[in-house]
């Protein structure tokens, strides 16, 4: 058997971190600010496998030069979003400040924690909400129950787009050759023996999302743990966000998924959907 790997492990929001950022912006643009992007990229160095940062390790995991990773990490701590104590650099309180604005500002963050609570009472399971940002979802809303297990997500942690059940839906409102240039971009890796990560079949599994309403990740994120999710589309029917419930195999069969989960998430997306 394989080696399990947490969907904590399984983020790749920590993978990127180590190679070097290469500049996206043409010599032209006049209205990109280099500054900004660099000191986005330092505060993106942080993060679980690294909560603290020396000088070298920020230069080295952002590819700036010493000096532009240290004006980027003292301006930081200048404006509170930092803290040093001599040796080593760590995010202050205040650059929570960051990932709330946005879901203070979100429609479907604001609306969607009722409704979860809703459907995480009535499975006894742990519903999730996700949105899509490049090859990774984002919860931006959760709610467990006592009888859950909690698999260690939380609001802001990130799954591969590619062996998510969120990410299968949310690829389902892209069409094929955006999925396909995606996962060539970003080429998929096996977390579990079980990890889709052949293109082909991964674009097939998104049309079957697609076309049925729904996608199954199968023990491809974790060994012994089954997602199954919706879509939740505004009124122009583009999707918005995926909604969840990840259930441990001893509990539940694939089968037995679709016949009790998916009418729970199906009456949760609807009033999702009333609620925007």
């Amino acid at each position: 058997m394989g080696k399990t790997v947490s969907p904590r492990t399984a983020t790749t929001n920590d993978r990127h971190k180590s190679s070097k950022r290469t500049p996206t912006r043409s010599g032209k643009d006049r209205e990109y600010v280099a500054g900004l992007e660099k000191g986005l990229a330092v505060i993106e160095a942080f993060g679980l496998r690294h909560p603290r940062l020396t000088l070298s390790e920020a230069a080295q995991m952002t590819g700036l030069t010493r000096a532009s990773a240290r004006r980027c990490l003292l301006t930081l701590t200048k404006l509170g979003y930092a803290s040093f104590d001599g040796r080593y650099f760590r995010l202050a309180p205040r650059a929570l400040r960051l990932g709330q604005a946005f879901l203070n500002s979100n429609d479907v963050a604001k609306v969607a924690q009722p409704v979860l609570e809703s459907i995480s009472e009535r499975t006894h399971e742990s519903a999730s909400v996700a949105i899509l940002d490049g090859a990774e979802t984002v919860f931006i809303a959760r709610a467990t129950t006592r009888m859950s297990l909690s698999i260690g997500v939380s609001i802001g942690t990130r799954l591969p787009v590619h062996c998510s059940a969120t990410g299968r839906v949310l690829l389902a409102g892209l069409s094929d050759k955006e999925v396909e240039a995606l996962f060539r971009r970003t080429p998929p890796r096996k977390l579990t023996p079980k990890t889709i990560v052949a293109v082909d079949a991964l674009v097939a599994e998104v049309r079957r999302a697609r076309a049925e309403g729904y996608a199954i990740s199968d023990e491809e994120i974790e060994l012994g743990l089954r997602s199954i999710a919706v879509p939740i589309r505004n009124s122009e029917g583009e999707v918005l966000a995926a909604m969840s419930l990840s259930v441990r195999t001893q509990r539940m069969r694939r089968d037995e998924m679709v016949k009790t989960l998916l009418p729970a998430l199906e009456a949760g997306r609807r009033a999702l959907t009333d609620a925007l």
